[in-house]
């Protein structure tokens, strides 16, 4: 499987290599029903690890804090719903951009609690 180690992937680069490994190593997509399953677990062992790194647990004997890996994992799911729905996650993250620097101007700016 190929690898970009040494240049920046693209959001669109990134979806076409998910695809080509489902489709060749995974065999199939899951279903997306199944993908929000898994993309909500996954969401479920970043909290555990965010929640002893930052907060008030600790880590378990042998237990491995692991960001990076689980915040992939719900890169890869993401992009494997994104991809079974049809949806560009470059186009919807530009979308999502324009939409809040519209909606939060000055929002935050004027909030006096930040």
């Amino acid at each position: 499987m190929e690898r970009a180690t040494d240049k920046e992937l693209s959001i669109g680069e990134a979806q076409r290599i998910v695809d080509r490994w489902i489709t060749t190593v995974g065999v199939r997509y899951f279903s997306p029903l199944t993908n929000m399953a898994i993309l909500s677990e996954e969401v479920g062992e970043v909290a555990r690890i965010m929640a002893r790194r930052y907060g008030d647990q600790s880590f378990k004997a042998g237990e491995a804090d692991t960001l990076g890996d689980e915040l992939a994992d719900v890169m890869w799911v993401v992009m494997a719903i994104a991809n079974q729905t049809g949806v560009d996650l470059t186009e919807a993250f530009y979308k999502n951009l324009d939409k809040k620097t519209e909606r939060d101007a000055s929002r935050h700016r004027l909030n006096e609690k930040l």
